[in-house]
C-alpha cells in the first residue's frame, strides 16, 4: 500500500502543468499588444464586430493630433461651437453654441471627460462636417489596415453600421500613442473647461485606472447598452508599454479588474530585449553632393523583442546594407537595411535603415572648397555637383 501511495504522489508530480491563461472571462472580446515589438500576447475573439462606444474617439483624437503634429492646426486655435455640437447628448463638457472654444478646452473635454459635444466639435473644426469627417476617419481605418471597423460618426453613440474590435481599436490606439503628447491629456484626472464666459466646467477622467494602477496614462473608455463596458488602456513601466482592450464587459467592475488582471499578467511574464537602440548609430556612409561627406546611419525604430520574464537573452550581431546616398537626404529617408543575425549566423530580422541628421546638398561654394582640399591632400577630384 505504501509503495502504491509513493507511486501516485510521484505520478502527479511528473504530469506537464497546464496553465491556462484566464483573462477577459467576462468580456466578449479582449487583446494584449505590447507597442515596441507589436506582438500580441494574448486575445480573445479580438476580431469580431461589435459597437465600440466612446472608444471611437481614438480615431476621433488620432485625426485630430495627425493635424497638430503636420502644424496645420494648433492648440490655440479658436473652434467655433454649432448647434449641432451643443445638442449632442450624453456625456458632455458642455459647450455652448455660437461661442468659440480654444482647441486644446476641447481636446481635454475629449480626452478626459469623453465629451461628445466635444468630438462633433472636433469633426466639425477637421472635416468641415461631422459627415466629412466621418469620411476621413473611414479612410484613415482602411489605410491602417482594419478589416472590421466601419465609423458613421465621431463620438460612438449606438448606431446602426457602426463598429470595431478589440485588435483594430488595439492597432487605432498604438497609433494615436505615437503622438505622445496626447498621453498628457488621457494622464489627467481632473481639469477644467475654461469657458468663454470665465465660467469653468469641472472634467474628471472616465478612466480611473489612471488613479489606481502604477503606469496607466490612457486611453480611452466607452459604454452604451449596446457595447457594454469597454476600456482601451494603456501603461508603461520601465521600457515595457502595453495596449490592452476590453469590449463587452457586463459591469464597470469587470472592466476595470479585467484590465488590471490583464496589465499584471502582461507586465509579471515578459521583458523586453533591445536587440538595437533607434538612437544607437551602427556605422558611417559616404554622402554624396553633401555638406557633409558622412552621416551616421540609424535604424528607423528600436528593434526589440518580448521574452519570458525569466528566459535567457539571445545575443546578436548584425551586417550593414548601405545603399548609395546622395543629398539631401533627411533623417527617416530609408537608405538601405540591417540585417540581424542570431548566434548561428541566421538573419532573423531585416530592418530598414536611416541617417541620423539630415544632410542638405553641398553649395558651389562648399563643392569648390572641398575640392580645393582635395588637391593640397592629392585625391582625386569631386566634379560631379
Amino acid at each position: 500500500m505504501k509503495k502504491f501511495i509513493i507511486l501516485i504522489i510521484l505520478t502527479i508530480l511528473f504530469i506537464p502543468r497546464v496553465i491556462a491563461l484566464e483573462l477577459a472571462t467576462t468580456a466578449k472580446e479582449g487583446i494584449i499588444i505590447e507597442t515596441t515589438t507589436g506582438k500580441i500576447i494574448f486575445e480573445k475573439n479580438s476580431h469580431e464586430k461589435t459597437a465600440p462606444a466612446s472608444m471611437t474617439k481614438i480615431m476621433t483624437l488620432l485625426l485630430t493630433f495627425e493635424k497638430l503634429d503636420s502644424g496645420q492646426i494648433s492648440l490655440d486655435d479658436m473652434v467655433h461651437i454649432s448647434e449641432q455640437a451643443a445638442g449632442m447628448g450624453g456625456s458632455q463638457m458642455f459647450l455652448e453654441a455660437n461661442t468659440s472654444v480654444r482647441l486644446e478646452e476641447i481636446i481635454k473635454g475629449v480626452a478626459i471627460a469623453s465629451a461628445n459635444d466635444g468630438a462633433v466639435a472636433l469633426a466639425e473644426y477637421i472635416g468641415g462636417s461631422v459627415e466629412n469627417f466621418v469620411e476621413m476617419m473611414n479612410e484613415k481605418a482602411t489605410e491602417l489596415g482594419l478589416e472590421n471597423t466601419h465609423f458613421v460618426n465621431p463620438h460612438g453613440l449606438d448606431a446602426e453600421n457602426h463598429y470595431s474590435s478589440a485588435y483594430d481599436m488595439a492597432i487605432m490606439a498604438l497609433n494615436l500613442i505615437k503622438h505622445e503628447d496626447v498621453l498628457k491629456y488621457t494622464s489627467t484626472y481632473e481639469d477644467y473647461f475654461n469657458k468663454p464666459d470665465g465660467s469653468r466646467t469641472w472634467l474628471v477622467n472616465t478612466n480611473k485606472l489612471i488613479r489606481f494602477y502604477n503606469g496607466v496614462d490612457g486611453l480611452k473608455t466607452g459604454y452604451t447598452k449596446n457595447a457594454g463596458y469597454c476600456l482601451t488602456a494603456t501603461a508603461k513601466k520601465d521600457n515595457l508599454r502595453y495596449i490592452t482592450v476590453l469590449m463587452g464587459s457586463p459591469t464597470l467592475n469587470d472592466r476595470s479588474k479585467e484590465t488590471t488582471e490583464m496589465l499584471n499578467y502582461a507586465f509579471n511574464s515578459f521583458k523586453l530585449n533591445t536587440i538595437i537602440d533607434e538612437n544607437s548609430p551602427l556605422g558611417k556612409a559616404k554622402v554624396e553632393k553633401g555638406e557633409k561627406n558622412f552621416v551616421d546611419v540609424v535604424v528607423k525604430g528600436t528593434v526589440a523583442e518580448l521574452v519570458e520574464i525569466n528566459s535567457k537573452i539571445d545575443e546578436y550581431t548584425y551586417n550593414l546594407k548601405i545603399n548609395k546616398i546622395t543629398a539631401p537626404v533627411k533623417k527617416g529617408d530609408v537608405v538601405g537595411k540591417v540585417e540581424i543575425m542570431d548566434n548561428e549566423g541566421l538573419i532573423v530580422k531585416e530592418e530598414d535603415i536611416t541617417v541620423a541628421n539630415n544632410v542638405n546638398k553641398a553649395t558651389y561654394f562648399q563643392t569648390l572648397l572641398k575640392n580645393f582640399k582635395t588637391i593640397i591632400s592629392g585625391k582625386e577630384l569631386n566634379i560631379n555637383n
